[in-house]
């Protein structure tokens, strides 16, 4: 499918119907729902006799908050939208929900609807008075152009006239007892608890009321009543027994727990979060073995090549997988952003392992690529964070990175799963074809199972990395350096700190410094470099004097102990020494808190950054 080139935010949605005040919920939901990533926020809630209140606003969802303080919304049946703008600048009139001529039928959506234009102008020639500048309002006037009646008839008739990628919720003045969620290219579950259902983007928002849910297929509606869910195919309403998931996690993790920001809170999980996803694969004798994938030693020997994708951080965890994948198993191996690849796909086959990162498993471009792959005959290997996401339910098997929820929009504990997974993924391999001596595995076993205590050293001297993030935080740009698997690692803590903290920032493999941009170097740029124990340690060492020979400022995160750049750093962060290829998952909490403190330094919002969001489904 080809996508219109615009972008958009996973956009929070929330339905519900059941014995509760509907509206409470909804605001708590969209609360839950502000990591996304927004810019207006509306509900709208009906009441017994199918009167609609709709409220809804630019801004933040305080801003909904303090419009409807005081107000008596009643109703057990609403929804609730958190919007991210693509068609529309964010103003009161483009905020979600929206409704027909008639004001009967209420719709939120998230996605691009690509034939809106054609629509709205075959809409407005019959007729139609549109408010907004959104492609969304086109699916409320579909609905009452088609409506004789049965509103899941005109629903389903409305959503067939649709290309793009949307989930949406539909309720109706005309029957206040139903709600309709219809999913395509963009996730949608219903909730499930006692007596009372819910729709929602993010299994987030819906925790503190049910672990359960039911994932919706690609393609498929669900038409919640009093007596339960009715899940099936938009196109012809055959009925189908959708997944049912149980998140393994509780409100508490989703809150911030005393902690500053959820930033904070989810770095200092980090060493948790990877124990988790070590648990039960990283066996006592250095073994691997991933229980939910099914191909034996034989089918893993088979592969001829490893193509990896995926976009920003997990583009960056992709090239430390590839990394070890190649030295650990000598396969070759590929590993290319995913909106790139997408459109220049190097034809994989049945010899080709296609490994497809995402954490939210929901990034549209990586789901072309593994789409692609996938028909081409290439397994599909999926690495994700989210139970039950489009890319989980589309591969042929999945590695959970059993991170926790990440709310805060970069990401911190889930690169640093995504990396661990990559190395397990990498050691699998190399165990099923007998690339990986046993000393080896054994000391790289023993190595990963040592991480979670080193960086829980690395948390304890925060107090040491703070003053550094606030040093970084008096500069305009930053060069950050690295060799070998220290370059992805310098490459991610660039985009953290141009993330958080506004602040320009290019990563650069050190040997390349003299092909270009030591013409940069002067006191006002500081280099960043990451020269822990490896392969061309002298050779960063090297590298860095050149740079201190231009004048410019110094950080070296160097291992415990070592002196030798010592007169030529002007600052210095030592971390515990970790084998080359497993120290990754302890110097990306460098870069992380480096980023942090120079971003809480400017005063700046950390956890939800200007113009980013957690997950983007549409290019």
């Amino acid at each position: 499918m080809e996508w219109e080139v615009a972008r958009k935010a996973l956009c929070g949605i929330i339905g519900y119907l059941g014995p509760r005040a509907a509206a409470p919920l909804l605001l708590d939901s969209l609360k839950r729902l502000e990591y996304r990533g927004y810019d207006s926020a509306g509900v709208v809630v009906l009441a017994a006799d199918g009167t609609p209140t709709a409220i809804k606003a630019p801004g933040k969802v305080e801003t909904l908050l303090a419009k409807i303080n005081g107000m008596e919304i009643s109703g057990r049946v609403g929804m609730g939208h958190t919007r991210w703008a693509t068609h529309g600048r964010p103003t009161y009139a483009n905020a979600h929900p929206h409704s027909d001529c008639t004001g009967r039928f209420f719709v939120i959506h998230n996605g691009i609807i690509e034939n809106f234009a054609e629509l709205k102008r075959e809409l407005i020639d019959g007729g139609h008075e549109f408010s907004s500048d959104t492609d969304s309002e086109v699916v409320p006037h579909l609905i009452e152009e088609y409506y004789a009646g049965d509103l899941v008839a005109a629903t389903r008739r409305a959503l067939g006239r649709l290309t793009g990628a949307y989930a949406v919720v539909v309720l109706s003045s005309t029957d206040p007892d139903t709600l309709i969620g219809a999913r395509l290219n963009a996730p949608l579950v219903v909730g499930v608890g006692r007596d009372e259902w819910f729709l929602s983007s993010d299994l987030t928002a819906i925790i503190p009321y049910t672990k359960q849910a039911l994932v919706l297929g690609e393609g498929d509606m669900a038409v919640l009543s009093p007596v339960g869910p009715v899940i099936s195919s938009i196109v012809d309403g055959t009925e189908s027994v959708p997944r049912v998931v149980r998140v393994d996690w509780d409100v508490i993790q989703a809150e911030r727990g005393g902690f500053p920001s959820f930033m904070a809170k989810e770095i200092s999980e980090q060493p948790a979060a990877l124990e988790n996803a070590l648990r039960g694969r990283l066996l006592g004798d250095g073994r691997v073995e991933f229980a939910d994938w099914a191909l034996g030693d034989a089918e893993l020997r088979a592969f001829e090549r490893v193509q990896i994708v995926g976009t920003g951080t997990a583009y960056i965890a992709g090239l430390l997988t590839k990394y070890a994948i190649e030295d650990i198993t000598g396969l070759p191996v590929a590993v290319d952003v995913a909106s790139e690849w997408r459109y220049r796909p190097q034809p994989p086959d049945g010899k080709t392992l296609m490994v497809a990162i995402s954490q939210s498993g929901e990034t549209a471009d990586t789901l072309a690529a593994a789409r692609f792959a996938r028909a081409q005959g290439s397994h599909l290997l999926a690495l994700t964070n989210v139970v039950g996401s489009t890319l989980s339910l589309e591969a042929d098997a999945v590695i959970n990175m059993h991170a926790g929820p990440e709310i805060c929009v970069v990401a911190t504990k889930t690169f640093v799963n995504q990396v661990a997974c990559g190395l397990l993924l990498a050691m699998r391999l190399g165990q099923a074809r007998g690339s990986l001596p046993e000393a080896d595995r054994r000391e790289l076993g023993a190595a990963l199972r040592w991480v979670p205590a080193v960086q829980r050293q690395i948390l304890a001297r925060e107090d040491s990395i703070a003053p550094l993030g606030k040093w970084l935080a008096g500069y305009q740009s930053a060069l950050y350096v690295g060799r070998g698997y220290n370059y992805p690692v310098a490459m991610e803590a660039a985009l953290k700190l141009k993330e958080v903290s506004y602040i320009h920032a290019e990563a650069y493999p050190a040997g390349e410094l003299k092909h270009g941009p030591i013409a940069l170097l002067d006191p006002g740029m500081p280099v960043v470099a990451f020269a822990t124990e490896s392969a061309t340690r002298e050779k960063i060492r090297s590298n860095v004097q050149e740079s201190k020979a231009r004048q410019s400022p110094i950080l070296a995160i160097t291992n415990d102990g070592d002196t030798a750049l010592e007169g030529v750093a002007d600052h210095v962060i030592e971390v515990p020494r970790l084998p080359e290829a497993v120290a990754p998952l302890a110097t990306a909490l460098v870069g992380q808190l480096l980023a942090y403190h120079a971003a809480m330094t400017k005063g700046l919002d950390v956890d939800r950054p200007r113009n980013l969001a957690k997950s983007v489904t549409v290019e």
